[in-house]
């Protein structure tokens, strides 16, 4: 088909695009661009989520460096169903789930990883509940925000941060969640390790979160990127979902992903899982979701998933996993040990038990905007606007530049008040 362009358009504006905004760039991905351009051999990337070894290095976990057998076979490129392979969600479901799942009202779909996940149960949501807003923890990971306005959903935000504290708001999370919200309004939870700030809620907090679920019939969409990440126990960063299964009396929606937890990037593995009312319900939502899987991405892939299953699945790998969780959980709380223990040693201002306290990846560690500048334009050490750094970026190797650049620019604008 020809597409005729209005007459008075002139040769600067011909495009029927030409009226569209810049989009700019995502700033964790803007960040690694200026990290890569700068020369300075001292350079330190504290912005990107992905686990590095003590050199610094990607590590590839042991127990992924397993060749899956029925791979090799002429059968390897062939279509997986549009709901994916089903060994994987099956068994990526009784990991997050546990004894409290009910497979009958459960509807389990792999996808690409968490985000291909969080967006099929946000494009499923919008549509099957119609809720007059999606509520974000603020701050939240920044593809929340950007996935629910695709699917034409407001966004609003419930207060998560205390600056001044460097703690959980719990307190302003409540009393929004208790007043602001409507009845079928979606929550995105973060299951453990909340990204960026690095503080969930206790136990009894958690309770408290439910409770309010519960009374002002708000659904909870749980995503949990770090599971075992997170602390080393996979089962003790599923409980907070698990105890909203419990109940009983709360549906509810899981984004999944394998990507931190089994150092599976590039493979792109997840699952999106909805715990329904009743095995006919089910069915019906398993119709839905497979309706929209096919008209996004028809079915995904398969390398990643067989990888995962394999790990799932066989007991010897399955146990080499753990010891790889364990690994890496550890050399996180090793960093922010040594973090912490860097900046008390230099007597730098501020609190820095934030440090310490916080779990997973990610650290907020209060630091200003004019802070961070400083820090990179000085120490040449990269990190989000926003004070939040990756811990896996930290190593043995930088750790003192990283201390003695941070020290730096907190004395530099020591003068400044710290927000409420």
């Amino acid at each position: 088909m020809r597409v005729t362009l209005p007459a008075d358009m002139d040769n600067s504006s011909s495009s029927l695009f030409s009226h569209l905004d810049n989009v700019p760039l995502d700033p964790h991905f803007a960040l690694k661009e200026l990290f890569d351009k700068d020369k300075n051999p001292d350079k330190v990337l504290l912005g990107s989520g992905v686990y590095r070894d003590d050199n610094g290095r990607p590590w590839v976990l042991p127990a992924a460096e397993v060749i899956v057998t029925e791979e090799e076979t002429n059968a390897r490129y062939e279509y997986l169903p549009i709901p994916g392979y089903a060994p994987f969600y099956a068994a990526a479901r009784d990991l997050l789930f546990g004894p409290t799942v009910k497979k009958d009202r459960t509807v389990s779909v792999h996808t690409i990883s968490g985000t291909g996940a969080n967006y099929l149960g946000a494009r499923f949501l919008s549509q099957a509940l119609k809720p007059s807003a999606v509520w974000v923890s603020d701050p939240t990971w920044v593809n929340h925000i950007n996935i629910w306005n695709q699917v034409g959903v407001e966004v609003k935000t419930y207060p998560y941060w205390n600056a001044r504290e460097r703690t959980l708001a719990f307190e302003e999370t409540c009393h929004v969640l208790e007043t602001q919200t409507r009845p079928g309004d979606v929550i995105v939870l973060h299951a453990c390790a909340h990204n960026p700030t690095g503080v969930d809620p206790t136990k009894e907090q958690w309770k408290i979160i439910a409770d309010i679920c519960e009374e002002h019939a708000l659904f909870p969409f749980f995503d949990c990127a770090y599971q075992g990440f997170a602390t080393g126990d996979l089962d003790d960063d599923a409980w907070a979902l698990r105890h909203f299964m419990e109940r009983g009396t709360l549906e509810l929606a899981v984004a999944q992903s394998f990507s931190k937890n089994m150092g599976l990037y590039g493979e792109r593995v997840g699952a999106f899982h909805l715990a329904t009312a009743s095995p006919a319900t089910a069915v019906k939502v398993q119709g839905h979701l497979a309706r929209l899987q096919r008209g996004q991405i028809s079915q995904p892939p398969t390398r990643g998933a067989k990888i995962a299953t394999a790990i799932l699945t066989r007991p010897e790998l399955f146990k080499d996993w753990l010891i790889d969780l364990q690994e890496m959980s550890s050399r996180i709380k090793s960093m922010r040990k040594s973090l912490h223990e860097g900046l008390l040693s230099l007597n730098t201002p501020g609190k820095w038990d934030c440090i310490v306290s916080q779990i997973g990846m990610f650290s907020f560690t209060g630091l200003s905007p004019e802070e961070v500048a400083a820090i990179r334009a000085d120490g040449h050490v990269y990190m989000l606007k926003s004070g939040r750094i990756s811990v896996a970026g930290l190593n043995t190797r930088n750790i003192q530049h990283v201390v003695e650049s941070m020290d730096a620019a907190v004395r530099k604008y020591a003068h400044q008040e710290l927000p409420n």
